[in-house]
This record gives structure tokens, C-alpha cells and sequence, in this order.
């Protein structure tokens, strides 16, 4: 939709900041505009966001950060996962925030903690204690004052094999080399086969059905982020947007299965192991930020 032709160029900014439109995004819209001519998929105004909005969700990214750096000091064998659930909730309710995930759709914990060959949402137990070998994915989300930030961290549990480790950081040098890729008036193709490509390179496989995300207003926005994707395909990036960047890498065959009981666990269908790492970031003017990880 051209909002160029929407919004009268003496008019009041679609962005709020109350400058007119004519010098304040008028230029912006436009530029966009020809991409969408040209048949690209291109953003909406509505998960572009402020320079006041971004300073909102980087202080809810902070909580987040926090809890993560937190956990890497305290996570050991024997730990079981419940208590890496009540850790969230303790530390995000005392910073008078929100853990996302916590009845998100139905989702009964504060974190997401998936061992070894869970993929994504795992539940956390009393019952799953980790093991010394086992690799975990923590996935914790906050919100503050109505803003969200999400990422995920991969932690190594006492002595891991060498195989999980080189899955551990090659799945970290894929969301690096897909960040690599983000810039304006790029496309999220771009990223997508820049991840795609590192973790084939390495013999390994990338899930398909589930990717990131557009995010901080709300938990889950516009665009769906994928990793299979090709470089000049997928939705335009331009400054103010803002999403994840999370694969998921196997090391086995890149099928995938849901818990039938609890309908929320993933777990690879070859029951080999898998890793995430999840990252938050914005599209500025001149590349990148990284706002959360």
C-alpha cells in the first residue's frame, strides 16, 4: 500500500513524531514503495518502530540479558529444569516485568528449556535433570511495561562431546553469518541462505516450520522469519524493523515431531540432537543493532 499517496505531505507523520510527513517519512515511504512495484514483499508501518519505542524494548531486553548471564553461572549436572523455570519467574517478577511465554496461548512455564534432541519449547521438570554431556537450550522472553524482547541461549552441560560442541557453535556461526546480512534495503532472503549455507556446509540441517520472528510490541509480529529462504527473497528490511534471528540446527535429518500429548514439545524425528541460538535485532540506517542475546 502506498501511504505516499494516503497522507497529505503537510500532514502529521504516520510515525508520530509529529513532524510533517513531507520531511519526516514521506522520502522513506516512497523508497519502499518501488520495491513493492518491483513485486517485493514489504514491510507495514505498524511493526516499524519509533526511536522512542526501540529505547523501551532495550530496557526489557536488559532484563532478559540479565537472566541469561545469570543462568550461565549457575547452570550444572544435576540441576533439574524447574528450577531454571523458577529463576525466570523469580528474577523477572522482582524487576516488575512479565515472563512472555508464562499462559502465552496456553503455555504453562516462564521458560522454554529443550535438551539434547528437543528442538523447541520444551517443558520444564522436577523430573528432566540434566546430565553431564547434555546440551540445553534456554528460551526466555520478558515483557516490560507492554514491551517484548526474546533470545535464547545454548549451554554445555559438564563434559559434551565433541560432536554436540561442534553443533553448538556452528549453529553460533550460523546466526553470525546471518547477521552479517542484515542491512537496509536488504531482504531476509539474504540472511535466510546465509544460515541455510553455513549449516549445510557443516553437514548439518535447518528446520523449516519454525523460525523466527518480528517482535517488541508485541510477542509474535510480522514478518515470519525462515532460514531456507534466498538471498533477494523474502520481505524487504528497512530501519526501524526489528525481529529474531533463531535457527534451528540438526545435526541429524531436518524432520521434526509435536509432543501428542502436550501438543507444545518439539523433538527431531531421527532423535538426534539439536541446537538453537536466538537473537533480537534492530535494522538502523547503517546495518544493524543487536539488541538481545
Amino acid at each position: 500500500m502506498n501511504m505516499a499517496k494516503q497522507i497529505g505531505r503537510n500532514e502529521p507523520c504516520w510515525c508520530g513524531s509529529g513532524r510533517k510527513y513531507k520531511v519526516c517519512h514521506a522520502s522513506f515511504d516512497e523508497k519502499i514503495h518501488s520495491f513493492e512495484e518491483a513485486g517485493h514483499i514489504v514491510p507495514p508501518h505498524k511493526i516499524i518502530k519509533t526511536p522512542a519505542q526501540v529505547e523501551k524494548i532495550k530496557e526489557s531486553c536488559a532484563i532478559n540479558i540479565a537472566i541469561l548471564d545469570y543462568l550461565e553461572t549457575v547452570i550444572r549436572p544435576g540441576m533439574n529444569t524447574a528450577e531454571i523455570d523458577k529463576i525466570v519467574y523469580d528474577m523477572t517478577t522482582e524487576r516488575g516485568a512479565v515472563p512472555a511465554p508464562l499462559h502465552y496461548e496456553g503455555f504453562p512455564y516462564s521458560v522454554c528449556t529443550s535438551v539434547n534432541e528437543q528442538v523447541c519449547h520444551g517443558f520444564p521438570s522436577k523430573d528432566v535433570v540434566l546430565q553431564d554431556g547434555d546440551i540445553v537450550n534456554v528460551d526466555c522472553s520478558t515483557i516490560l511495561n507492554g514491551f517484548y524482547s526474546d533470545s535464547s541461549r545454548m549451554f554445555c552441560i559438564g563434559d559434551v562431546s565433541p560432536e554436540k560442541k561442534k553443533l553448538v557453535e556452528v549453529t553460533k556461526e550460523c546466526v553470525e553469518r546471518g547477521l552479517e546480512q542484515v542491512k537496509p534495503w536488504g531482504f531476509l532472503g539474504d540472511m535466510g541462505q546465509a544460515v541455510h549455507d553455513h549449516a549445510e556446509a557443516n553437514g548439518y540441517t535447518v528446520v523449516r516450520e519454525i523460525g523466527g520472528h518480528g517482535v517488541g510490541l508485541e510477542f509474535h509480529e510480522e514478518p515470519w522469519v525462515g532460514y531456507n529462504s534466498r538471498k533477494g527473497e523474502e520481505m524487504l528490511m528497512v530501519p526501524g524493523m526489528i525481529f529474531t534471528i533463531e535457527p534451528m540446527v540438526n545435526m541429524g535429518k531436518q524432520e521434526i515431531c509435536t509432543d501428542s500429548h502436550n501438543h507444545w514439545e518439539v523433538y527431531t524425528k531421527d532423535h538426534m540432537p539439536s541446537a538453537q541460538w536466538e537473537i533480537m535485532v534492530l535494522v538502523t540506517e547503517e546495518g544493524h543493532e543487536v539488541l538481545c542475546w
